[in-house]
């Protein structure tokens, strides 16, 4: 591959930038190769484990919480429920045939946990019920709720949340047919339970977390470097393609294409533009950007970092630059500030873009939870198209133990590029233990450099 190969030895250099200094949590990576990556076979114990935990401790509390007295998830082959994944043992490749769950909240406030289903799981369910004729299994289904009478069944079906509008139709009606009328009044939507479940992190899982963020971004640190980097040669899209190859040689699958591109005095970037992104072959005095995300022990990732290509005649990075990338330092730390139990997603937004204005930032606010998955569900905190109020998801209020992506961008002026603007775009995974905002494997704080 040309981004690799060269006859010219090429180093990364190290840098402690003057603006650095007072910000906190910052850290720097070198190589993904520092950190283990368990094959896949042993990747099913500790996953399955964390799942079991999941079930015992934290399912009982979120039923409790959302005045749910039964859960059921129904799902059909290759339609599965987008919260099905999240309940099932490892490996669990699909819904076999129509596969259901049931999670019956008992008087001591225990969750039983049932499948109704022709391939029974075992642990950590118990089979109600197990054969081949659909119809049979229907009517298993019904038994096993009304021998229970739940007052309050949650079904997920949402107008709001995608993540919680899984029942399709066919299987809703089917589900009306086999029951007794009387019950439907008491179908609910389960939204509340399936955002709770999805956005809640457990001890375990925060264990971990520092380790896999740590991954994503040690692999941007070998792209921003020059052992991909030939300047002159390299393309933004040969540097996106290591990074996606490079993830995919340790065992950890993307969730979306890796983006790549660069920044330099006379292209477009305008102080209210959304994005200053241009793609092409990198040259020196570029800056550099990335966004990716990867998944590896059901935990997600979003990271976006900056780099930038030294000068032939340069030791480090211009000091307008180092000051723009200090100012997005302080816009992240503007927002985290605002991170207050109880408080939504709308209101962290507004103060962090009043905060931003005082300080005469010229910011886009545009977090979003982390976990199951990369976008995950609960308080949207701006978005980039959109620096106002979200009615739905804005509402959603902020919960301890919870992870997000810290994820928005600033525009500052670079007296060496002749006052034209750069974008700083920043995204770090972290979690939110209910007092602070700690990042899981640190921030940038510093350039990715090649020289």
């Amino acid at each position: 591959m040309k981004t690799i190969v060269t006859a010219v030895l090429l180093t990364v250099i190290a840098i402690t930038p003057t603006f650095a200094a007072e910000f906190s949590q910052g850290r720097q990576l070198s190589s993904a190769d520092d950190f283990a990556v368990l094959a896949p076979r042993d990747r099913v114990a500790i996953e399955n484990r964390i799942l079991t935990e999941r079930l015992d401790a934290l399912l009982p509390e979120l039923m409790a919480e959302t005045k749910l007295d039964m859960w059921l998830v129904i799902n059909r082959e290759y339609a599965e429920d987008p919260v099905y994944f999240t309940l099932v043992p490892q490996p669990t490749f699909a819904a076999r045939r129509t596969t259901m769950l049931v999670f019956s909240r008992k008087p001591d406030g225990s969750v039983e946990r049932l499948s109704v289903n022709r391939y029974p799981f075992g642990a950590p369910y118990t089979a109600a019920w197990s054969g081949g004729d659909l119809t049979e299994q229907w009517q298993a289904l019904a038994k096993v709720i009304t021998e229970r009478d739940p007052q309050r069944i949650g079904i997920n079906v949402s107008a709001d949340w995608p993540v919680a509008d899984g029942l399709t139709k066919g299987l809703h009606q089917l589900l009306l047919d086999v029951l007794p009328k009387h019950y439907a009044s008491r179908l609910v939507s389960a939204e509340s339970l399936v955002v709770r479940w999805m956005e809640q992190r457990t001890e375990s899982e925060l264990d971990i977390y520092p380790h896999i963020v740590s991954l994503a971004r040690a692999v941007i640190a070998e792209a921003f470097s020059a052992k991909v980097i030939t300047p002159g040669v390299t393309t933004t899209e040969d540097v996106a393609w290591y990074i996606r190859q490079r993830y995919e040689a340790l065992g950890l699958p993307v969730w979306f294409m890796p983006d790549v591109n660069l920044q330099r005095p006379g292209l477009p970037c305008e102080a209210q533009a959304a994005s200053c992104a241009n793609q092409g072959v990198i040259q020196r005095g570029d800056v550099l950007h990335t966004d990716l995300g990867i998944c590896y022990l059901k935990l997600c990732t979003d990271t976006q970092e900056m780099g930038y290509v030294l000068k032939v005649n340069e030791q480090e990075v211009p000091a307008g630059l180092q000051k723009a990338l200090a100012t997005g330092n302080q816009w992240q730390d503007s927002l985290t500030r605002q991170f207050k139990t109880g408080r939504t997603g709308n209101e962290v937004l507004a103060n962090t873009i009043k905060e931003s204005k005082k300080q005469g930032i010229i910011s886009s606010t545009y977090t979003h939870p982390l976990g199951f998955v990369g976008h995950a569900p609960g308080p949207t905190i701006g978005m980039w198209d959109n620096q106002g109020p979200d009615l739905q998801h804005g509402q959603w209020p902020l919960y301890a133990n919870t992870a997000y992506a810290i994820e928005g961008n600033i525009k500052q002026q670079v007296p060496e590029w002749g006052g034209h603007y750069v974008q700083i775009k920043q995204e770090q995974s972290a979690y939110f233990d209910g007092k602070e905002v700690i990042y899981l494997a640190g921030r940038q704080t510093q350039w990715h450099l090649v020289r």
